[in-house]
This record gives C-alpha cells, sequence and structure tokens, in this order.
C-alpha cells in the first residue's frame, strides 16, 4: 500500500501586458468587457459531525444515505470501520444524484458491484491527509484503487480532481473525511448504459 504524497507547490504566474505607447488618432473607443457569468454557488456543507469511526458517521448523518448503501452493497464499511490513517473523499446524496439517472442506475446495479468497489476505492486514500497539509499546494496522490487524484489546494476552493470539498477534516475515530460535491470516476472506469434496476440500493 503506497503510503507516501507527493504535493508540489503551486506555481504563482504574473502575466503583464506591455503597455502600448502608440494611440490611433481616430480609433474608436474600445467596447466595454463583457460581464463574466456568475460562478456556480458551492454547495452548502452537509456540517457532518464526527461520531465514531468514519462508517458511523456517515450513517449517522441524513446526507451520505447513497454512500452509506454503496460501501454495504461493496463490503466495504468494515474497511472503513476499522482502518486506520485514511482519508475519505465522501460524496453527499446531492453528488449521486447529479450523475445522470442511467448512470447511477447502472453504477448500483447489483451485478455491477465490482466497478462501483472501484469507484468507492478511489475516493479513498491511504494517509491522514488533513487539509493543512495541501492548501497552498497541488500535485497528485494514489488512491486505493491506484489511479491518482489530483489535490488541488491552490485556490480558495479546495478540490480534489473537477469536484469542490465542501466540508473539511471531520476527524473520525480512524481517519478523515473530506465532504465533496461530485462522484469521482477513475479513469480506467466507464459508467455503461443502465441495464437493471438500482431502486432496492438507491433507496428509491
Amino acid at each position: 500500500m503506497r503510503r507516501s504524497v507527493s504535493l508540489a507547490a503551486a506555481a504563482a504566474v504574473s502575466l503583464s501586458l506591455p503597455f502600448c505607447a502608440f494611440a490611433q488618432a481616430d480609433a474608436p473607443a474600445p467596447a466595454a468587457p463583457a460581464t463574466p457569468p456568475a460562478a456556480a454557488p458551492i454547495p452548502a456543507s452537509p456540517n457532518l459531525v464526527a461520531s465514531g469511526n468514519m462508517t458511523a458517521t456517515l450513517a449517522a448523518s441524513g446526507h451520505f444515505t447513497i454512500l452509506t448503501k454503496a460501501l454495504n452493497a461493496t463490503n466495504l464499511s468494515g474497511v472503513l470501520a476499522t482502518t486506520p490513517d485514511l482519508t475519505l473523499f465522501a460524496p453527499t446524496d446531492d453528488a449521486f444524484n447529479a450523475l445522470p439517472p442511467s448512470q447511477l442506475e447502472a453504477l448500483l446495479a447489483p451485478k455491477n458491484v465490482p466497478m462501483l468497489q472501484r469507484v468507492l476505492t478511489y475516493h479513498l486514500v491511504h494517509l491522514d491527509l488533513m487539509s493543512s497539509k495541501f492548501k497552498g499546494a497541488k500535485g497528485p496522490v494514489a488512491s486505493v484503487e491506484t489511479g491518482n487524484l489530483v489535490i488541488d489546494g491552490s485556490g480558495p476552493t479546495l478540490k480534489v480532481n473537477d469536484a469542490d470539498i465542501i466540508q473539511t477534516d471531520v476527524r473520525a475515530s480512524n481517519g478523515v473525511i473530506q465532504v465533496v460535491d461530485k462522484v469521482l470516476i477513475p479513469a480506467d472506469v466507464t459508467l455503461p448504459a443502465a441495464t437493471a434496476s438500482a431502486g432496492a440500493l438507491a433507496g428509491r
């Protein structure tokens, strides 16, 4: 199991535009720049509170029901209850429900448990990653699934891959939970179209 993380310091790049010394006499006034579209608001934190181990902490919240059922279906609940020094990037129910319905059903279909297990272990890092360890830095870290995650603490919003970390540093008894607003899919997993109902697992 890989226990090292390489986080390169984020480089600050300064761009400067050369000053134009010659103004064209009859040049029309430049058009006012278009107002950039407003950035999408970051989802509200689910206010997850540590309650024992990582499995118990997730189960005690009302915002991780799909993740909890998925962990049970893949026999990963025991891992998250007993293994020390883990970091879990935990997608909320809203994050799972943001997937296209056909992909969510396929991901949760009983016949696709091996694929679901790979997706879930991609959210796990066998390191204790408090946010203080990656603020101001950006770089790859190996997941339990073996694919790399890109952790980015160089901007105002902490990110992992293309997901925002919407609640940081929930300290369970055996590890850290970082709450994310998207489900992370490893590069070597392609979600198929749904062919079976996942209603029982998703609680629909």
